[in-house]
């Protein structure tokens, strides 16, 4: 599999700490080594540049600096094995041939399993004499036999030589290092359970064996422990006009009951609370309709909030919703939202509505400052006073990647799909939270969906990172996903 180029992301907002690399450098002895040496220092220049941190042994430790013997090969191993609890990803470069045996006996003696990036520097076809040829070329295949010979599982680059210092290597690094995050976050989260599943939607069942086995834990709270911190909560207090402070700046709140935007900060309060507590990477809440017949507010301004400061919130505890929000979220740097493939969009096959009711982060939204209003489809049941605390808009045009997670108990595994398409300004005249996308074969994955069972939620997330969820999964945390394209 070769990643392709995701769309660029600030470096800035990639995740909560920088992607630490092992770099390891090959060298062969009758090839340059002179090569190696220079080609080190080009590959930490750039790790340096583009802010990702780099474990490598000390220049004088090797020859020149690089992993050719056996010996070197532990002494590198060992060195990573120390930074069992940094290391993120390996790097492996070729600047000559490389000696294939070190390299797959490093990183055997280091065992960490994460993302490994083989990289050849390309010949100067105009220096092809004994003292600059480098025949990385064909060290990268020799690489790579052993690697597969050894199990170790390895991630290309898209060109089969590239200059370090091209946009196309970069972006390939980039890539390399959001799937780096999305392996780390993952295989760690935390998710946390707001409230029972709601008794119409057998469609958010989830397995937590199965996700307790993928390394993923899920904590719970029942709403009436909710309830019972928030009634224990002044309306004076400090935390609570800070939060109601926080969402008067968010949303438009022209014509919001004041008594709903006190209940709304005081459940946002004890969401906060609860997170930090538990240190929780993302939520799933109930809400349909327990929160709105004995607490009178739907909480999606709040969970709005969470996802646009990069704490993801789904739904309906939508538990698998909410690790795929992560998992974007992880690869892009952006707030994912959890929408409902919900409406055709007239004669076109490869066109449909997205919506929720909703909690999007505004982020993705046209307006700046997105629109809060009651919850028209509830407030049939329980009243339009009761539910108030929805966000209204648009979702901007832009590219996309979208993704679903489930747990699927008969298999015993957990399964996704994953692919990307567009949003269009196409006219539509709504309430909710919604856009028109577009999607390549549109009727197929419909199908797929269809036929696989799975949900009709499904997440989304403003850049293109579908590659990288892709061989991410597949790849390295092992989970069968189809790649719509």
């Amino acid at each position: 599999m070769v990643l392709s180029h995701p769309q660029s992301i600030p470096a800035a907002s990639l995740n909560n700490r920088p992607v630490t690399l092992g770099v390891i450098v090959g060298n062969r002895g009758f090839f340059p080594a002179h090569l190696a040496l220079s080609g080190r220092q080009t590959i930490l220049d750039l790790l340096e540049k583009t802010g990702i941190k780099a474990i490598i042994t000390p220049e004088a430790d090797t020859k020149v600096g690089a992993i050719e013997s056996l010996q070197e090969a532990r002494l590198c191993g060992e060195l990573f094995s120390q930074h069992r609890g940094e290391i993120d990803g390996i790097l492996v470069t070729l600047p000559n041939f490389g000696d294939e045996r070190a390299i797959a006996n490093t990183l055997r003696f280091a065992n960490l399993n994460v993302p490994v990036l083989i990289h050849a520097f390309p010949d100067d076809a105009t220096q092809m004499g004994i003292e600059h040829r480098r025949d990385s070329f064909c060290g990268k295949m020799s690489a790579c036999n052993n690697l597969r010979q050894y199990g170790i599982k390895y991630t290309l680059t898209s060109g089969h030589t590239m200059d370090p210092n091209s946009e196309a290597f970069m972006a390939d690094l980039q890539a390399f290092a959001a799937m780096c995050r999305v392996v780390r976050g993952i295989r760690t989260a935390r998710l946390g359970m707001m409230g029972a599943r709601p008794e119409a939607f057998k469609t958010v069942r989830f397995s937590e064996k199965l996700l307790d086995q993928a390394g993923i834990s899920v904590e719970t709270l029942d709403l009436s422990e909710v309830y019972g911190r928030i009634e224990r909560l002044p309306d004076s207090h400090e935390l609570v006009s800070a939060k109601l402070q926080d969402i008067q700046s968010y949303a438009r709140t022209t014509g919001v009951p004041d008594v709903s935007l006190m209940r709304m900060a005081k459940f946002g309060v004890v969401l906060d609370g609860w997170m930090e507590d538990n240190a929780l990477d993302a939520t799933a809440i109930q809400c349909w309709t327990s929160m709105e017949e004995y607490f009178g507010v739907v909480p999606c301004t709040l969970m709005s909030m969470s996802s646009n400061k990069l704490n993801p919130s789904a739904c309906e505890t939508d538990i698998v919703g909410a690790l795929a929000m992560l998992a974007l979220q992880l690869a892009s740097g952006r707030p994912s939202a959890l929408v409902d493939w919900n409406n055709n969009y007239g004669e076109d096959p490869d066109k449909g509505v997205v919506f929720h009711c909703s909690n999007l982060p505004k982020d993705v939204f046209v307006d700046d400052i997105p629109v809060m209003d009651y919850q028209e489809i509830i407030a049939k049941t329980v009243g339009a006073a009761n539910t108030y605390g929805t966000i209204y808009g648009r979702v901007k045009a832009n590219p996309f990647t979208y993704l679903r997670i489930s747990t699927d108990d008969f298999s015993g595994k957990i399964i996704s799909y994953t692919g990307e398409g567009v949003f269009t300004d196409d006219p539509i005249n709504t309430f909710g939270g919604y856009g028109v996308v577009q999607v390549p074969r549109f009727q197929e994955l419909l199908a797929y969906i269809c036929e696989q069972g799975f949900e009709h939620h499904v997440t989304i997330n403003q850049t293109k990172v579908g590659r990288v969820i892709n061989e991410a999964f597949n790849k390295y945390l092992g989970w069968s996903t189809y790649y719509h394209q």
